[in-house]
């Protein structure tokens, strides 16, 4: 018997805790962004449809803000860590034919990682853009 007899199974189990523990870090941070991306995603793309559909211009970012928190909530983000823009090309915003678009960003924390003095000591950007174009014929029907 020599004295490397049995060392395998010790390198293995050190290799795979070197090796499978930042894998799996690296897994969780690329799936919470991820989950962060197509959450704002689809928002976005759910403000911009409320916004255009809205009767009325001065309920149309009311509109807007609530299916963003409803797509947002669905996606387990909280709306209060989202910042919700909405630009349009014509005055007022409703104007047949107007395009407008949404705009939402967020920071997502890196998992593990503390929050210090109330802010995430590391985080990833994320944002989200949706355009849409006031129906041309939206005037006719109101």
């Amino acid at each position: 018997m020599t004295r490397d007899d049995g060392t395998a199974t010790v390198e293995f189990a050190y290799l795979s805790v070197l090796l499978l523990v930042p894998l799996v870090y690296l897994l969780l941070t690329a799936f919470a962004v991820q989950r962060a991306a197509y959450a704002l995603s689809a928002a976005a793309r759910e403000a911009g449809r409320g916004f255009v559909t809205s009767g009325e211009s001065t309920r149309a970012g009311l509109d807007a803000e609530a299916a963003a928190t409803v797509a947002l909530a669905d996606h387990g983000l909280r709306p209060d860590d989202v910042r919700l823009r909405i630009d349009c090309t014509a005055s007022p915003c409703l104007s047949p034919g107007a395009v407008v678009t949404v705009r939402l960003d967020t920071s997502v924390r890196l998992p593990l990682v503390p929050v210090l003095f109330g802010h995430a000591a590391a985080s990833v950007a994320v944002h989200a853009e949706h355009t849409e174009v006031v129906d041309v014929f939206a005037a006719a029907g109101r």
